[in-house]
Protein backbone atom coordinates (compact mmCIF):
# COMPACT_ATOMS: atom_id res chain seq x y z
CA UNK A 1 0.00 0.00 0.00
CA UNK A 2 3.18 2.15 0.40
CA UNK A 3 4.46 1.48 -3.16
CA UNK A 4 3.83 2.54 -6.63
CA UNK A 5 4.63 0.96 -10.02
CA UNK A 6 8.09 2.88 -11.05
CA UNK A 7 7.31 2.76 -14.96
CA UNK A 8 4.20 4.88 -14.13
CA UNK A 9 5.04 6.56 -11.17
CA UNK A 10 8.67 7.64 -11.42
CA UNK A 11 9.93 10.99 -13.98
CA UNK A 12 11.45 9.10 -16.64
CA UNK A 13 14.35 11.07 -16.85
CA UNK A 14 17.66 9.97 -17.84
CA UNK A 15 18.76 8.85 -14.57
CA UNK A 16 16.54 8.06 -11.82
CA UNK A 17 15.79 10.95 -9.22
CA UNK A 18 14.09 8.60 -6.89
CA UNK A 19 14.89 4.91 -5.14
CA UNK A 20 13.69 2.09 -7.33
CA UNK A 21 13.77 -1.50 -5.69
CA UNK A 22 12.85 -4.96 -7.02
CA UNK A 23 12.03 -7.49 -4.13
CA UNK A 24 15.85 -6.49 -2.36
CA UNK A 25 14.72 -3.93 -0.46
CA UNK A 26 11.59 -1.01 0.21
CA UNK A 27 12.51 2.08 -1.46
CA UNK A 28 12.58 5.35 0.98
CA UNK A 29 10.59 8.48 -0.23
CA UNK A 30 12.08 10.51 -2.68
CA UNK A 31 14.25 13.04 -0.57
CA UNK A 32 14.49 17.21 -0.98
CA UNK A 33 17.98 16.87 -2.71
CA UNK A 34 16.54 14.14 -5.01
CA UNK A 35 13.36 16.07 -5.51
CA UNK A 36 15.66 19.17 -6.50
CA UNK A 37 17.54 17.19 -8.93
CA UNK A 38 14.18 16.40 -10.32
CA UNK A 39 13.02 19.78 -10.70
CA UNK A 40 16.44 20.93 -11.94
CA UNK A 41 16.42 18.32 -14.22
CA UNK A 42 12.83 19.40 -15.85
CA UNK A 43 13.61 23.19 -16.24
CA UNK A 44 16.54 22.34 -17.89
CA UNK A 45 14.80 19.76 -20.48
CA UNK A 46 12.11 22.10 -21.04
CA UNK A 47 14.75 25.20 -21.64
CA UNK A 48 16.96 23.51 -23.85
CA UNK A 49 14.64 20.47 -25.14
CA UNK A 50 12.57 24.38 -26.73
CA UNK A 51 16.09 26.17 -28.06
CA UNK A 52 16.67 22.61 -30.23
CA UNK A 53 13.34 22.42 -31.33
CA UNK A 54 12.12 18.93 -29.52
CA UNK A 55 10.14 17.75 -26.94
CA UNK A 56 11.14 17.27 -23.43
CA UNK A 57 10.92 13.38 -23.71
CA UNK A 58 13.06 13.09 -26.80
CA UNK A 59 15.17 15.91 -25.61
CA UNK A 60 15.71 13.14 -23.00
CA UNK A 61 16.44 10.31 -25.02
CA UNK A 62 19.17 12.38 -26.34
CA UNK A 63 23.14 12.47 -25.87
CA UNK A 64 22.81 16.15 -24.67
CA UNK A 65 19.63 15.10 -22.21
CA UNK A 66 21.84 12.87 -20.30
CA UNK A 67 24.83 15.60 -20.41
CA UNK A 68 21.55 17.84 -19.16
CA UNK A 69 20.90 15.30 -16.39
CA UNK A 70 24.42 15.06 -14.97
CA UNK A 71 24.93 18.93 -15.18
CA UNK A 72 21.52 18.84 -12.61
CA UNK A 73 23.58 16.17 -10.35
CA UNK A 74 26.53 18.31 -10.03
CA UNK A 75 24.13 21.42 -9.41
CA UNK A 76 22.82 19.68 -6.36
CA UNK A 77 24.89 17.75 -4.92
CA UNK A 78 28.57 19.69 -6.32
CA UNK A 79 31.03 18.77 -8.82
CA UNK A 80 31.14 15.05 -9.36
CA UNK A 81 30.33 14.90 -12.42
CA UNK A 82 32.60 15.64 -15.65
CA UNK A 83 30.02 17.37 -17.54
CA UNK A 84 29.64 20.81 -19.11
CA UNK A 85 26.76 22.88 -19.67
CA UNK A 86 27.98 23.30 -23.08
CA UNK A 87 27.71 19.47 -23.75
CA UNK A 88 24.33 19.62 -22.78
CA UNK A 89 23.32 22.73 -25.31
CA UNK A 90 25.38 21.76 -28.18
CA UNK A 91 23.95 18.17 -29.63
CA UNK A 92 26.86 17.97 -31.62
CA UNK A 93 29.21 18.25 -28.88
CA UNK A 94 27.42 15.59 -26.99
CA UNK A 95 26.84 13.33 -29.87
CA UNK A 96 30.10 13.17 -30.80
CA UNK A 97 31.31 12.41 -27.13
CA UNK A 98 28.54 9.99 -27.09
CA UNK A 99 30.28 8.20 -30.18
CA UNK A 100 33.86 8.60 -29.59
CA UNK A 101 32.53 6.13 -26.26
CA UNK A 102 30.22 3.64 -27.80
CA UNK A 103 32.93 1.29 -29.08
CA UNK A 104 33.67 1.02 -25.59
CA UNK A 105 34.48 -2.80 -24.41
CA UNK A 106 32.09 -3.41 -21.66
CA UNK A 107 31.35 -6.27 -19.84
CA UNK A 108 28.02 -6.25 -17.84
CA UNK A 109 28.15 -9.19 -15.37
CA UNK A 110 25.25 -8.80 -13.11
CA UNK A 111 21.98 -8.55 -15.03
CA UNK A 112 18.22 -9.91 -14.48
CA UNK A 113 15.03 -10.68 -15.98
CA UNK A 114 12.51 -12.54 -15.02
CA UNK A 115 10.92 -15.92 -16.38
CA UNK A 116 7.23 -15.97 -17.98
CA UNK A 117 5.64 -17.78 -15.54
CA UNK A 118 6.98 -15.38 -12.62
CA UNK A 119 4.53 -14.82 -9.86
CA UNK A 120 6.74 -12.85 -7.58
CA UNK A 121 4.52 -10.01 -5.45
CA UNK A 122 6.51 -7.30 -5.81
CA UNK A 123 6.06 -7.10 -9.52
CA UNK A 124 3.29 -7.94 -10.24
CA UNK A 125 0.65 -7.35 -6.69
CA UNK A 126 -0.50 -3.61 -8.27
CA UNK A 127 -1.94 -5.20 -11.06
CA UNK A 128 -3.46 -8.45 -9.23
CA UNK A 129 -4.79 -5.56 -6.65
CA UNK A 130 -6.59 -3.60 -9.86
CA UNK A 131 -8.24 -7.05 -11.15
CA UNK A 132 -9.18 -8.16 -7.22
CA UNK A 133 -10.52 -4.53 -6.98
CA UNK A 134 -12.92 -4.61 -9.41
CA UNK A 135 -11.21 -1.83 -11.05
CA UNK A 136 -10.25 -3.61 -14.44
CA UNK A 137 -12.53 -6.33 -14.71
CA UNK A 138 -10.74 -8.07 -17.31
CA UNK A 139 -7.75 -8.61 -14.87
CA UNK A 140 -9.71 -10.38 -12.30
CA UNK A 141 -9.03 -13.44 -11.69
CA UNK A 142 -6.00 -13.56 -14.13
CA UNK A 143 -2.49 -13.88 -13.19
CA UNK A 144 -0.27 -10.47 -13.74
CA UNK A 145 2.98 -9.84 -14.68
CA UNK A 146 5.45 -7.36 -15.68
CA UNK A 147 6.20 -8.00 -19.68
CA UNK A 148 9.20 -5.38 -18.99
CA UNK A 149 10.84 -7.33 -17.06
CA UNK A 150 10.97 -10.32 -19.31
CA UNK A 151 13.58 -11.82 -22.16
CA UNK A 152 12.39 -9.27 -24.93
CA UNK A 153 12.83 -6.00 -23.39
CA UNK A 154 15.59 -7.22 -21.48
CA UNK A 155 17.76 -7.81 -24.86
CA UNK A 156 16.30 -4.58 -26.06
CA UNK A 157 17.96 -2.63 -22.93
CA UNK A 158 21.13 -4.38 -22.50
CA UNK A 159 21.84 -4.47 -26.42
CA UNK A 160 20.76 -1.90 -27.50
CA UNK A 161 19.95 0.97 -25.96
CA UNK A 162 23.31 0.65 -23.75
CA UNK A 163 27.13 0.50 -24.64
CA UNK A 164 27.17 -2.97 -23.42
CA UNK A 165 28.69 -5.62 -25.28
CA UNK A 166 28.74 -8.41 -22.86
CA UNK A 167 26.38 -9.24 -20.56
CA UNK A 168 25.96 -11.97 -18.06
CA UNK A 169 22.54 -13.36 -16.91
CA UNK A 170 22.12 -14.11 -13.08
CA UNK A 171 19.52 -14.93 -10.71
CA UNK A 172 18.25 -15.74 -7.44
CA UNK A 173 17.23 -19.07 -6.01
CA UNK A 174 14.41 -19.63 -3.07
CA UNK A 175 13.07 -21.97 -0.82
CA UNK A 176 10.03 -22.12 -3.08
CA UNK A 177 10.66 -23.17 -6.42
CA UNK A 178 8.43 -20.97 -8.01
CA UNK A 179 10.20 -18.23 -6.94
CA UNK A 180 13.14 -18.70 -8.64
CA UNK A 181 14.05 -15.41 -11.34
CA UNK A 182 15.04 -17.83 -13.55
CA UNK A 183 16.03 -21.88 -12.80
CA UNK A 184 19.57 -22.73 -14.12
CA UNK A 185 18.34 -24.48 -17.22
CA UNK A 186 16.10 -20.81 -18.42
CA UNK A 187 19.84 -18.54 -17.63
CA UNK A 188 21.48 -21.49 -20.44
CA UNK A 189 18.59 -21.49 -22.40
CA UNK A 190 18.46 -17.68 -22.68
CA UNK A 191 22.31 -17.89 -23.45
CA UNK A 192 22.17 -20.54 -26.02
CA UNK A 193 19.32 -18.30 -27.57
CA UNK A 194 21.19 -15.04 -27.50
CA UNK A 195 24.20 -16.21 -28.83
CA UNK A 196 22.72 -18.32 -31.50
CA UNK A 197 20.92 -15.50 -32.45
CA UNK A 198 23.81 -12.98 -32.67
CA UNK A 199 26.70 -15.01 -34.09
CA UNK A 200 28.93 -14.35 -31.69
CA UNK A 201 29.29 -14.87 -27.23
CA UNK A 202 26.82 -11.82 -26.19
CA UNK A 203 25.70 -13.41 -23.09
CA UNK A 204 27.46 -15.19 -20.29
CA UNK A 205 25.21 -17.31 -17.70
CA UNK A 206 25.43 -18.30 -13.77
CA UNK A 207 24.13 -21.34 -12.27
CA UNK A 208 22.68 -20.41 -8.69
CA UNK A 209 23.51 -23.08 -6.35
CA UNK A 210 21.69 -22.96 -2.89
CA UNK A 211 23.74 -24.63 -0.15
CA UNK A 212 21.87 -26.81 2.67
CA UNK A 213 18.80 -27.54 0.27
CA UNK A 214 18.07 -30.98 -0.54
CA UNK A 215 19.88 -32.53 -3.41
CA UNK A 216 21.90 -29.32 -3.85
CA UNK A 217 25.16 -30.82 -4.57
CA UNK A 218 23.54 -33.25 -7.23
CA UNK A 219 21.94 -29.99 -8.79
CA UNK A 220 25.37 -28.67 -8.81
CA UNK A 221 26.48 -32.31 -10.69
CA UNK A 222 23.85 -31.32 -13.12
CA UNK A 223 24.69 -28.26 -14.07
CA UNK A 224 28.57 -28.78 -14.20
CA UNK A 225 27.48 -31.91 -16.85
CA UNK A 226 24.74 -30.52 -18.66
CA UNK A 227 24.44 -26.68 -18.10
CA UNK A 228 27.94 -25.83 -18.51
CA UNK A 229 27.71 -22.39 -16.94
CA UNK A 230 29.89 -19.40 -16.83
CA UNK A 231 30.22 -19.15 -13.22
CA UNK A 232 28.47 -19.91 -10.08
CA UNK A 233 26.34 -17.38 -7.64
CA UNK A 234 24.97 -17.76 -4.28
CA UNK A 235 23.39 -16.34 -1.43
CA UNK A 236 24.60 -16.57 1.92
CA UNK A 237 21.27 -15.68 3.19
CA UNK A 238 19.90 -18.67 1.87
CA UNK A 239 16.20 -17.50 0.37
CA UNK A 240 17.03 -13.53 -0.80
CA UNK A 241 13.76 -13.01 -2.09
CA UNK A 242 11.44 -14.82 0.78
CA UNK A 243 13.50 -13.65 3.84
CA UNK A 244 10.82 -15.14 6.45
CA UNK A 245 11.78 -18.93 4.72
CA UNK A 246 14.98 -19.18 4.50
CA UNK A 247 15.94 -22.16 6.28
CA UNK A 248 19.45 -22.69 4.69
CA UNK A 249 21.73 -19.89 5.17
CA UNK A 250 25.74 -20.70 4.82
CA UNK A 251 29.34 -19.16 5.44
CA UNK A 252 31.71 -18.86 2.75
CA UNK A 253 34.10 -20.74 5.17
CA UNK A 254 32.54 -23.57 5.88
CA UNK A 255 34.74 -26.14 5.51
CA UNK A 256 32.51 -29.35 5.59
CA UNK A 257 29.49 -27.88 3.62
CA UNK A 258 31.38 -25.79 1.12
CA UNK A 259 34.41 -26.98 0.52
CA UNK A 260 33.80 -29.85 -0.89
CA UNK A 261 31.66 -27.68 -3.39
CA UNK A 262 34.63 -26.04 -4.53
CA UNK A 263 36.74 -28.60 -4.86
CA UNK A 264 34.12 -29.30 -7.36
CA UNK A 265 34.84 -26.06 -9.08
CA UNK A 266 38.40 -26.71 -8.91
CA UNK A 267 38.24 -30.27 -10.89
CA UNK A 268 35.79 -28.54 -13.46
CA UNK A 269 37.58 -25.21 -14.18
CA UNK A 270 34.95 -23.44 -13.47
CA UNK A 271 37.21 -20.92 -10.73
CA UNK A 272 34.75 -17.60 -10.77
CA UNK A 273 32.16 -17.88 -7.58
CA UNK A 274 29.97 -15.21 -7.34
CA UNK A 275 28.67 -14.65 -3.73
CA UNK A 276 25.32 -11.98 -3.18
CA UNK A 277 27.16 -9.70 -0.30
CA UNK A 278 25.22 -6.92 1.30
CA UNK A 279 22.21 -4.93 0.48
CA UNK A 280 20.71 -5.99 4.49
CA UNK A 281 20.41 -2.52 6.02
CA UNK A 282 19.33 -1.25 9.52
CA UNK A 283 14.92 -1.96 8.55
CA UNK A 284 16.04 -5.64 7.01
CA UNK A 285 18.41 -6.11 9.64
CA UNK A 286 15.88 -5.63 12.48
CA UNK A 287 13.38 -7.38 10.72
CA UNK A 288 15.38 -10.75 10.31
CA UNK A 289 18.60 -10.28 12.56
CA UNK A 290 18.78 -14.09 12.34
CA UNK A 291 20.40 -14.09 8.64
CA UNK A 292 22.13 -10.88 9.69
CA UNK A 293 25.83 -12.48 10.33
CA UNK A 294 25.68 -14.39 7.30
CA UNK A 295 25.22 -10.85 4.88
CA UNK A 296 28.73 -9.29 5.75
CA UNK A 297 32.15 -10.17 4.52
CA UNK A 298 33.45 -12.01 7.90
CA UNK A 299 33.76 -15.68 6.08
CA UNK A 300 35.27 -14.00 2.91
CA UNK A 301 38.82 -13.89 4.07
CA UNK A 302 39.22 -17.05 4.84
CA UNK A 303 37.69 -18.75 2.39
CA UNK A 304 39.67 -17.04 -0.31
CA UNK A 305 42.79 -18.10 1.21
CA UNK A 306 42.31 -21.64 1.67
CA UNK A 307 41.15 -22.01 -1.95
CA UNK A 308 43.46 -19.35 -4.02
CA UNK A 309 42.54 -21.68 -7.34
CA UNK A 310 39.21 -19.53 -7.17
CA UNK A 311 38.35 -16.42 -7.93
CA UNK A 312 35.61 -14.96 -5.15
CA UNK A 313 33.93 -12.04 -6.58
CA UNK A 314 31.61 -10.44 -4.30
CA UNK A 315 28.27 -8.66 -5.81
CA UNK A 316 27.43 -5.22 -4.57
CA UNK A 317 30.19 -4.93 -2.83
CA UNK A 318 28.52 -6.00 0.51
CA UNK A 319 27.38 -2.62 0.13
CA UNK A 320 24.40 -2.24 3.58
CA UNK A 321 22.36 0.72 3.03
CA UNK A 322 20.29 0.57 1.00
CA UNK A 323 16.86 1.80 -0.02
CA UNK A 324 17.13 5.43 1.12
CA UNK A 325 19.48 4.43 3.97
CA UNK A 326 22.89 5.68 2.13
CA UNK A 327 22.51 8.76 4.37
CA UNK A 328 23.88 6.49 7.37
CA UNK A 329 26.35 5.48 4.86
CA UNK A 330 27.80 8.89 4.09
CA UNK A 331 27.63 10.42 7.56
CA UNK A 332 29.60 6.93 8.90
CA UNK A 333 32.35 7.46 6.13
CA UNK A 334 32.70 11.28 7.03
CA UNK A 335 33.24 10.43 10.67
CA UNK A 336 35.31 7.07 10.58
CA UNK A 337 36.20 6.94 7.37
CA UNK A 338 34.48 3.56 6.41
CA UNK A 339 31.46 2.14 4.92
CA UNK A 340 29.81 -1.33 6.30
CA UNK A 341 30.52 -3.47 4.69
CA UNK A 342 32.51 -2.45 1.86
CA UNK A 343 35.70 -1.27 3.70
CA UNK A 344 35.72 -4.94 5.43
CA UNK A 345 35.99 -6.07 2.08
CA UNK A 346 38.77 -3.95 0.75
CA UNK A 347 40.47 -4.44 3.49
CA UNK A 348 40.62 -8.46 3.09
CA UNK A 349 43.76 -8.36 0.38
CA UNK A 350 46.14 -6.75 3.16
CA UNK A 351 44.67 -8.44 6.14
CA UNK A 352 44.36 -12.21 4.32
CA UNK A 353 47.30 -11.70 1.99
CA UNK A 354 45.10 -12.64 -0.96
CA UNK A 355 44.66 -11.76 -4.49
CA UNK A 356 41.63 -13.73 -5.65
CA UNK A 357 38.70 -11.60 -4.09
CA UNK A 358 37.14 -8.73 -6.61
CA UNK A 359 34.15 -6.33 -5.70
CA UNK A 360 30.95 -5.83 -8.34
CA UNK A 361 29.52 -3.11 -8.23
CA UNK A 362 25.26 -3.84 -8.50
CA UNK A 363 23.21 -1.86 -6.57
CA UNK A 364 26.73 -0.29 -4.62
CA UNK A 365 27.09 2.45 -7.86
CA UNK A 366 22.95 2.63 -9.05
CA UNK A 367 22.18 2.93 -5.00
CA UNK A 368 24.72 5.00 -3.97
CA UNK A 369 24.70 7.46 -7.57
CA UNK A 370 21.25 8.61 -7.11
CA UNK A 371 21.00 9.11 -3.27
CA UNK A 372 24.37 10.28 -2.75
CA UNK A 373 26.97 10.79 -5.07
CA UNK A 374 29.63 11.59 -2.52
CA UNK A 375 29.08 8.69 -0.66
CA UNK A 376 29.48 6.51 -4.30
CA UNK A 377 32.67 8.39 -4.74
CA UNK A 378 33.69 7.24 -1.56
CA UNK A 379 32.90 3.46 -1.85
CA UNK A 380 34.75 3.64 -5.29
CA UNK A 381 37.61 4.73 -3.91
CA UNK A 382 38.03 2.25 -0.79
CA UNK A 383 37.35 -0.40 -3.23
CA UNK A 384 39.97 0.42 -6.07
CA UNK A 385 42.34 1.62 -3.08
CA UNK A 386 42.11 -1.55 -1.15
CA UNK A 387 41.49 -4.02 -3.62
CA UNK A 388 43.13 -2.20 -6.63
CA UNK A 389 41.67 -1.55 -9.99
CA UNK A 390 42.23 -4.47 -11.72
CA UNK A 391 40.02 -6.15 -8.72
CA UNK A 392 36.51 -4.05 -9.36
CA UNK A 393 34.15 -5.62 -12.08
CA UNK A 394 31.30 -3.76 -13.55
CA UNK A 395 27.53 -4.74 -13.19
CA UNK A 396 24.67 -2.92 -13.13
CA UNK A 397 21.71 -4.86 -11.62
CA UNK A 398 19.93 -4.18 -15.00
CA UNK A 399 17.05 -4.10 -15.35
CA UNK A 400 15.48 -3.56 -12.28
CA UNK A 401 16.10 0.41 -13.12
CA UNK A 402 15.92 0.11 -16.48
CA UNK A 403 18.74 0.27 -19.32
CA UNK A 404 22.08 0.57 -17.67
CA UNK A 405 23.10 3.48 -20.03
CA UNK A 406 22.43 6.01 -17.37
CA UNK A 407 25.02 4.15 -14.86
CA UNK A 408 27.89 3.23 -17.50
CA UNK A 409 27.62 7.20 -17.91
CA UNK A 410 27.65 7.88 -14.62
CA UNK A 411 30.81 6.36 -13.88
CA UNK A 412 32.48 7.45 -17.20
CA UNK A 413 31.65 10.85 -15.35
CA UNK A 414 32.61 9.59 -11.77
CA UNK A 415 35.68 11.08 -10.38
CA UNK A 416 36.48 11.22 -6.58
CA UNK A 417 36.66 14.78 -5.24
CA UNK A 418 40.21 16.11 -4.57
CA UNK A 419 39.45 16.50 -0.87
CA UNK A 420 38.72 12.99 -0.80
CA UNK A 421 41.70 11.82 -2.23
CA UNK A 422 43.43 13.69 -0.20
CA UNK A 423 42.20 13.03 3.32
CA UNK A 424 42.60 9.31 2.60
CA UNK A 425 44.55 8.54 -0.12
CA UNK A 426 42.13 7.51 -2.82
CA UNK A 427 43.66 7.44 -6.33
CA UNK A 428 41.93 9.44 -9.19
CA UNK A 429 39.48 7.23 -11.72
CA UNK A 430 40.74 9.15 -14.51
CA UNK A 431 38.70 9.66 -18.02
CA UNK A 432 36.30 7.82 -19.27
CA UNK A 433 38.53 6.01 -21.61
CA UNK A 434 41.28 5.68 -19.23
CA UNK A 435 42.93 2.89 -17.44
CA UNK A 436 40.97 2.69 -14.46
CA UNK A 437 37.68 2.40 -15.78
CA UNK A 438 38.31 0.55 -18.89
CA UNK A 439 39.29 -2.06 -16.25
CA UNK A 440 36.50 -1.79 -14.31
CA UNK A 441 34.11 -1.95 -17.25
CA UNK A 442 35.49 -4.72 -19.19
CA UNK A 443 39.24 -5.40 -18.86
CA UNK A 444 38.75 -7.11 -15.51
CA UNK A 445 35.76 -9.19 -16.49
CA UNK A 446 37.46 -10.04 -19.65
CA UNK A 447 40.37 -11.72 -17.62
CA UNK A 448 38.31 -13.68 -15.55
CA UNK A 449 36.54 -15.43 -17.92
CA UNK A 450 38.70 -15.63 -20.27
CA UNK A 451 36.53 -13.45 -22.78
CA UNK A 452 39.80 -12.99 -25.50
CA UNK A 453 40.77 -10.91 -28.59
CA UNK A 454 38.43 -13.27 -31.35
CA UNK A 455 35.92 -13.09 -29.48
CA UNK A 456 35.40 -9.09 -29.43
CA UNK A 457 36.20 -8.61 -32.99
CA UNK A 458 33.43 -10.65 -33.25
CA UNK A 459 31.40 -8.13 -32.01
CA UNK A 460 31.78 -5.49 -34.34
CA UNK A 461 30.31 -7.58 -36.85
CA UNK A 462 27.79 -9.91 -35.32
CA UNK A 463 23.86 -9.73 -35.59
CA UNK A 464 23.55 -7.04 -32.79
CA UNK A 465 26.45 -4.64 -34.31
CA UNK A 466 24.02 -4.52 -38.10
CA UNK A 467 21.01 -4.25 -36.45
CA UNK A 468 22.09 -1.40 -33.88
CA UNK A 469 23.24 0.95 -36.30
CA UNK A 470 19.63 0.52 -37.67
CA UNK A 471 18.00 0.84 -34.62
CA UNK A 472 20.33 4.23 -33.56
CA UNK A 473 19.43 5.79 -36.94
CA UNK A 474 15.66 5.04 -37.07
CA UNK A 475 14.86 3.87 -33.68
CA UNK A 476 12.78 5.50 -30.93
CA UNK A 477 15.86 6.14 -28.59
CA UNK A 478 15.48 4.78 -24.34
CA UNK A 479 12.16 4.67 -22.75
CA UNK A 480 14.35 5.91 -19.92
CA UNK A 481 11.70 3.53 -17.85
CA UNK A 482 12.23 1.84 -14.38
CA UNK A 483 11.12 -0.91 -13.51
CA UNK A 484 9.73 -2.63 -9.99
CA UNK A 485 8.60 0.32 -6.96
CA UNK A 486 8.99 3.53 -5.98
CA UNK A 487 7.48 4.87 -3.04
CA UNK A 488 3.93 6.39 -2.65
CA UNK A 489 4.73 10.41 -2.02
CA UNK A 490 4.31 11.86 1.35
CA UNK A 491 1.13 13.74 2.06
Amino acid sequence: MRLLPAETASFPSPIPTQFVASDEFTPAPQTERQKRVEARIKALGDRLAKHQGLSRRTFFQTAAGMAAAFVAMNDVYGPIFGVSPAEAQNPDMANERAKGLAGQFIMDMHTHFLRDDTRLENFVRSREAVGKAGWNPALAGTPQTLEDLKFANYFKEIYFDSDTKVALISGSGSEEPRDWFLTNEMKADARKKVNQLTGSQRLLSHAIFMPGMPGWMEAVDKAIAELKPDSFKGYTVGDNTNKQLSKHPWRMDDETRLYPFYEKLVKAGLVNVCVHKGLYNLATSKRFPQLLDHADVRDVGKAAKDWPQLNFIIYHSAFRFTGGEGKHGLAQFEQTGRVDWVTDLAEIPAKYGVKNVYGDLGQIFAQSTVAEPRLCAAMMGTLVKGLGADHVVWGTDAIWTGAPQWQIEALRRLEIPEDMQKTHGFPALGPADGPTKRAIFGENSARLYKYDRQRRAELTTDRIALAKADYEREGPGRTNLRYGFVAKPIA
